[in-house]
């Protein structure tokens, strides 16, 4: 399935698996709102002691004529080593024609745009263990009220989209920002992206605190009649020709007084990545659920929810691929299998392992590193030629959920002679 995408034919296996798969994925009791609460109740229990970023964002799964089926999606990442800790919110929306009407006079309950506030409320549930939550999120999440009605125990990272007034006799927003001192340059590393090569740049880092007054159209019911944030403005200071230059203006919840504590929200901001490659392995680098051929959008829904948390399995795995970053903890096995699935994983690794030390597995068993160099193997990577990427490991992940199955079905049948 790795590369040529996630289809119920190929799925089944043969014509009445095709057939069975179907009519599971029409049950009307399957639910993908199930599905994700329990992969958002495994992320729960990883969240101990852990500074967790719910990222969230938004991706279209099937559009025409103006419209289509969108994937809200929320993920957990461990804010000290870049590991993606798990699921932890899911839903569609579905338009007929554009965006769904959002005339100004409607509630914020009413409105698209709602799916932002309810992103970060499930962050705190589901995350109510951790040291601290921080939502991040992109430009589109830049409405008011998820400022004046975040969940009072959590931050947010929030990419400015609007120039907005901040009070008589003030420059709007964009404009305090160009005015402002550079507090700090520091340089950096772009790192290739599709359509993009690498590059090494400089960045210059402007920093406030500013106060955001309520929307033209009114304040919200019970919304406070202001928003104390700092804005954090980071540009390239002199960008190459041709190039799109690096220009993020942030606004957050969180202090502000020193470049120091600017560059540390910029580096959460950079943590947003991690959902653009959920994205590509949900799509063009993996399942390419886009071109699923499903007409109905319930049968669609519950193979896009499943896939989903599939693919945010196969990001754990190639973030785990290179071990823990220098001082922190590997993360153990559980985080992407069950404990049960250890003797098969290890029996995979004898098998797999060669007799030169790039075809050793260098990680500890237990670890999820571990399971990810099975899986890389089981995907053809041979060790010698780059590091495996999603498509790798989607199709040695296959092969072992594949195995996995089959040992079971054989346990179940000898109990049964």
């Amino acid at each position: 399935m790795a590369g040529h995408g996630v289809r119920v034919r190929k799925l089944g296996g043969n014509r009445a698996g095709e057939v069975r798969l179907s009519r599971f994925l029409r049950n009307a009791a399957v639910d993908p709102q199930a599905m994700i609460d329990e992969a958002a109740l495994r992320t729960a229990g990883r969240c101990a002691d852990r500074h967790i970023l719910a990222i969230q964002d938004t991706t279209v799964v099937r559009s025409g004529g103006g419209g289509g089926l969108y994937l809200h999606a929320m993920i957990g990442v461990d804010a000290d080593d870049g590991a993606i800790v798990g699921a932890i919110h899911g839903q569609f929306l579905s338009r007929d024609k554009g965006k769904r009407g959002t005339q100004r006079a409607r509630p914020i309950e009413e409105k698209e745009s709602y799916r932002w506030l309810e992103g970060a409320e499930r962050a705190a549930q589901v995350c109510a263990d951790a040291r601290h939550i921080t939502v991040i999120a992109d430009r589109e999440s830049d409405i008011y009220e998820a400022f004046a009605r975040r969940p009072g125990d959590v931050d947010l990272v929030i990419r400015a989209a609007r120039d907005r007034n901040l009070g008589k006799g003030q420059p709007s927003l964009f404009a305090l920002a160009d005015a402002l001192p550079v507090a700090a340059s520091s340089p950096f590393v772009l790192p290739a992206r599709p359509g993009r090569k690498a590059r090494d740049t400089m960045l210059d880092i402007r920093f406030t605190a500013v106060t955001l007054g309520p929307p033209k159209n009114g304040l919200p019911t019970g919304a406070p009649q202001e928003a104390g944030l700092c804005l954090v403005d980071v540009r390239e200071s002199a960008p190459l020709p041709g190039e799109t230059p690096i220009h993020w203006r942030l606004l957050t919840t969180y202090p502000v007084s020193d470049a120091e504590q600017a560059a540390a929200v910029i580096a959460l901001y950079r943590r947003r990545w991690a959902i653009e490659q959920l994205f590509r392995t949900l799509k063009t680098q993996g399942f390419d659920i886009e071109g699923a051929l499903i007409a109905d959008e319930v049968p669609l829904s519950n193979l896009v929810m499943a896939t989903f948390i599939a693919a945010v399995i196969v990001q754990q795995l190639v973030h785990a691929r290179d071990g823990a970053p220098p001082g922190t903890d590997l993360r153990p096995i559980e985080d992407a299998f069950e404990p049960a699935d250890r003797p098969l994983l290890e029996a995979f690794c004898a098998k797999l392992e060669g007799s030169t030390a790039k075809q050793k597995n260098p990680h500890p068993k237990g670890s999820l590193a571990y399971a990810a160099w099975v899986c890389a193997r089981l995907g053809g990577w041979t060790g010698y030629y780059g590091k495996p990427g999603p498509i790798v490991m989607l199709d040695g992940w296959q092969q072992f959920k594949a195995a996995s199955r089959g040992v079971k079905t054989l346990l179940a049948a000898l109990d049964n002679v």
